[in-house]
């Protein structure tokens, strides 16, 4: 269920900023300029509600998290009323082709078998691969030259293990059944550094389980081919109008600056 923009593979690290404009889709073709969607009254979401910060209840029973706050700065922008209702992840693209709503904001990947059901916006966020070190430790390049011969932790058959193996073969891998597991080991100061998710690395550095032992080092790394093409909002296949319309809105919440605040307020480590 997971979630800046990046660059396509091109067999090299690269880094870019979580703001860069979205290329097109696979399989959509670029929205022109002078299309004109047809307003709406009203926009109806769908989203999960067990995916925190994106989506969960608050203390109050109050449904809240970035992809709420997200939908209702798009409702602003586009001056219709907000209806959002929380669904069980495996309902929620039903409850799109039922018509029970005209969008899913979720935390929905891109990926070719998601785009064979619905279609998406432009992406509004990404799951970068992130390095992190023990707060002593001497700065490095993060590059495969500044880690040459450097030990570091990652989490067996995930795309961070897949990514290492293939531009850092010349740091030794410390391979651990799970994130938690190649995490602690960093605390511990068993390695030099962690390679792992960007979101859950943000949280676990912000948090009591990392002893406030660690920082992130260099910038995110975001191929598509390892992390993904990030997550956008689902659509009807059959409602093109709707794309064109929430794509608008995510243009102006990112030029208000809207979209930046909601990234602060939400994620208490920067991730990009």
């Amino acid at each position: 269920m997971i979630a800046g923009l990046g660059g396509f593979f091109d067999a090299r690290p690269v880094h870019a900023q979580a703001t860069a404009p979205s290329a097109a889709l696979p399989g959509q073709a670029a929205t022109q300029q002078t299309d004109v969607a047809p307003r709406r009254v009203v926009i109806r979401f769908l989203t999960d509600s067990d995916f925190p910060p994106f989506d969960f209840y608050d203390e109050d029973g109050v449904l809240v998290g970035f992809n709420v706050d997200l939908a209702r700065a798009i409702c602003l922008e586009l001056s219709t009323s907000c209806d959002i209702k929380a669904r069980p992840w495996e309902e929620l693209f039903t409850g799109l082709k039922n018509g029970e709503a005209d969008a899913v904001i979720a935390g929905h990947r891109v990926t070719a078998a998601a785009l064979s059901n619905v279609a998406f916006t432009d992406r509004y966020f990404h799951t970068p691969g992130r390095f992190a070190g023990r707060k002593e430790t001497q700065k490095v390049e993060m590059t495969p030259g500044g880690l040459d011969g450097k030990r570091i932790a990652v989490a067996r058959g995930s795309a961070h293990e897949a990514y290492l193996k293939t531009f850092f073969r010349d740091s030794p891998l410390a391979i651990y059944e799970n994130a938690d597991l190649a995490r602690e080991a960093l605390a511990a100061g068993k390695v030099d550094f962690l390679f792992d998710d960007g979101i859950s690395l943000a949280f676990w550095l912000n948090g009591t389980l990392s002893r406030q032992c660690c920082e992130m080092r260099g910038g995110p790394f975001l191929e598509p081919k390892f992390f993904g093409n990030g997550i956008a909002i689902a659509v009807s296949r059959d409602d093109p109008g709707m794309r064109l319309l929430l794509n608008k809105a995510l243009d102006r919440v990112r030029a208000s600056g809207r979209f930046e605040e909601l990234v602060q307020r939400y994620f208490p480590v920067r991730i990009y």
